[in-house]
């Protein structure tokens, strides 16, 4: 059995401000070096085999705060990345409603590819979903944490489970420094065991843009 723990990275001003990140290379503030000092310790107790992060900093630093418990290095992976949010990169949610609104209200509705640049969900998906499956070979029969994005880790999950961008719809999205865990064996492949884990911390629900 390989355990696979997809892990969000902690908060950022971006976040705290409803700004759209994307690829944006954004840091954690306090409050996100917060979470991950603080959510280290619980990820640790599951004795990784190994770690595998987001060039992204705001994800590479996350992972850090679990590998310095570990001992365990930090692999970055570029697939791990955020979904690109092309023309929205860097507005706020309110400023993209105002300049964009037919594409807006398509993201809103549920478009895997609602146009103004924004990469298409299947194609995230396929990209996380590859990455993830690399992470998770790296330790067959052990397990794997992986430090990546809101919107790129449910696409990526919901690509290695086989389900329809239309069903991850109804999959709430992770909590800054909150994670998800997957399992695979050779009967049942890839399944759901747990999503959004996590401690409590101050603010720690933002969208995942």
């Amino acid at each position: 059995m390989t355990r696979l723990i997809i892990w969000r990275h902690g908060n950022t001003d971006w976040n705290a401000a409803s700004r759209v990140q994307g690829q944006t290379d954004v840091p954690l503030n306090d409050l996100g070096r917060e979470q991950a000092h603080a959510a280290a310790p619980v990820l640790a107790a599951l004795r990784p085999d190994a770690i595998v992060a987001s060039d992204l900093r705001r994800a590479a630093d996350t992972a850090a705060a679990l590998a310095a418990l570990t001992g365990l290095p930090v692999r970055t992976d570029v697939r791990l990345r955020e979904r690109h949010f092309g023309q929205w990169q860097g507005l706020t949610l309110t400023e993209v409603a105002e300049r964009f609104p037919d594409e807006y209200a398509r993201w809103r509705a549920g478009d895997p590819d609602p146009g103004a640049g924004l990469e298409p969900l299947g194609d995230l998906g396929a990209r996380l979903g590859a990455g993830f499956q690399d992470a998770a070979d790296l330790a067959v029969g052990g397990t794997v944490v992986v430090t990546t994005h809101g919107g790129g880790a449910r696409q990526g999950v919901g690509h290695l489970l086989g389900w329809d961008h239309t069903v991850l719809r109804s999959l709430g999205s992770l909590a800054n420094c909150h994670w998800t865990e997957l399992r695979h064996n050779g009967v049942r492949g890839w399944h759901l065991r747990a999503h959004n884990v996590g401690l409590v911390t101050r603010a720690a629900l933002t969208d995942a843009v």
